[in-house]
């Protein structure tokens, strides 16, 4: 019988087996597609094919489709690039950082926290290549290349390339763990599988045998991975930030913005977490494994990171007063009552004001509500990044040059491309890999011996 404890609900529920776990996992993969899976895809495929058109277009007639001006340089390619990479954030912190907290919770969804921050930087990255305009004439230059051309390096002052090189370790390091993680469940699919399956799951699983002295090297090695990631989970966004921060322009130039975008960054990434979860949970049938107790946890984070964010949003109100500068003080006061008020009252109703409600149990163990309140909080997070963004540059020091920043078609095209890519690849990960870590959910399985030996 399986053992559990009298005061925590169990992580896995059904009175699971080893075997059932397999059973459930491998069977996904094993499986014919879904009538629900087919059509996620045909939506993703179609907004990707969509999305295509402005992307196509921006590459052929260049930035200029965009509806950037000469007052605002940065607006909607800048606002997905952040919150893309923000996104990416919760597959390190619940991979790495709480596994080295041995917080079990986190077992049922590493795998697809991983795969997320994975998908969620190619999305980001593809913001900034965009932005060079003709990025098959120097996009290689971001990086320190040596030529021929005299003494032409990057700029290791500009925050711009350090982005490039947190952003690129922070996806080596995130694939590299992630698909370490896969190695033994992909055995564990080649040895249940049979003819052409078999040979593309025992490429992929490296010859994994499950000797002991593997499983010692494995463990190991995630504990390094987890150790070489944690500082990522600080360090990534907080760079990002200095985008904005190393800046002489008010509403950017501040340093309350490192731990400020981490935590919303953790934030707005545990909220993505909680809808892909939540349909993957329903869609593959898997309430046994992702429990409202990971439910639960993950929106204490939520309020938690929210509670953060709400006092950096009061903060830098509070410092603009204190420093007496009027420019600063102006630019704060243009975010809440000038003309992209809306943008800034959505933000706070959205980031601050609905997390909130996860204090009540009923609120934050209801399915239908977590689904809910977590895409509300990526759309204020969406819009926090655009705040920050257009409202400090559409009004500067000269009156003169004031303007308004309209979106074009080929903006919204290329945003509803990411998603279109985002998803898609999401759900060929779902089906094709097995989208819960079945080697480590087997852990904190607490059977009897004769259990295990059956």
């Amino acid at each position: 019988m399986q053992v559990t404890s009298s005061v925590r609900e169990p992580l896995v529920t059904g009175g699971k087996t080893y075997k059932d776990v397999t059973h459930d996992v491998a069977r996904q993969v094993e499986g014919k597609p879904t009538i629900g899976w087919m059509l996620g895809l045909a939506v993703s495929i179609g907004v990707l094919l969509l999305g295509s058109i402005a992307v196509g277009a921006t590459v052929w007639e260049g930035i200029g489709m965009w509806g950037l001006n000469k007052t605002v340089g940065w607006a909607w390619d800048i606002t997905n690039f952040v919150w893309w990479v923000g996104i990416g954030h919760a597959g390190t912190l619940i991979s790495a950082v709480l596994l080295l907290f041995r917080q079990k919770w986190r077992t049922s969804i590493n795998r697809a926290a991983e795969a997320m921050t994975i998908f969620a930087v190619i999305c980001a990255a593809m913001f900034p290549v965009l932005h060079m305009g003709r990025p098959w004439l120097g996009a290689y230059w971001a990086l320190p290349l040596p030529n021929v051309f005299g003494s032409l390096w990057v700029n290791f002052n500009s925050p711009l390339l350090w982005d490039v090189f947190a952003i690129s370790t922070y996806f080596s390091v995130s694939l590299v763990f992630w698909y370490i993680g896969l190695i033994p469940d992909f055995a564990t699919i080649r040895d249940r599988a049979t003819g052409l399956r078999k040979i593309i799951y025992g490429a992929l699983s490296f010859g994994w045998t499950g000797a002991a002295k593997i499983w010692m090297r494995y463990e190991a090695v995630s504990l390094i991975l987890a150790g070489l990631a944690t500082p990522l989970v600080l360090s990534v966004h907080t760079i990002v930030s200095f985008d904005f921060a190393t800046s002489v322009i008010p509403g950017w130039h501040t340093t309350i913005f490192p731990p400020y975008f981490v935590a919303g960054a953790i934030f707005s990434g545990f909220a993505m977490v909680l809808t892909l979860m939540l349909i993957t949970r329903k869609l593959f049938k898997l309430e046994d494994y992702i429990t409202m107790v990971h439910i639960e946890l993950m929106n204490i984070v939520i309020i938690i990171t929210g509670s953060i964010v709400g006092i950096a949003y009061i903060t830098e109100f509070f410092i603009a007063w204190y420093s007496g500068v009027e420019a600063e003080q102006y630019a704060f006061i243009n975010r809440a009552f000038g003309p992209y008020w809306w943008a800034y009252w959505s933000m706070m109703t959205c980031n601050v004001i609905s997390p909130q409600l996860f204090w009540f149990k009923k609120i934050r163990t209801s399915i239908v509500f977590t689904f809910a309140l977590s895409i509300v909080v990526n759309i204020g997070m969406w819009f926090e990044r655009f705040v920050i963004i257009v409202t400090s540059l559409h009004r500067d020091f000269l009156p003169s040059s004031w303007a308004m920043f309209y979106p074009t078609w080929a903006d919204v095209g290329v945003y509803l491309f990411t998603f279109g890519l985002f998803f898609t690849l999401f759900l060929l990960f779902a089906k094709f890999f097995p989208v819960i870590n079945m080697a480590e959910v087997k852990s904190v399985l607490k059977s009897s011996s004769e259990k295990v030996n059956k």
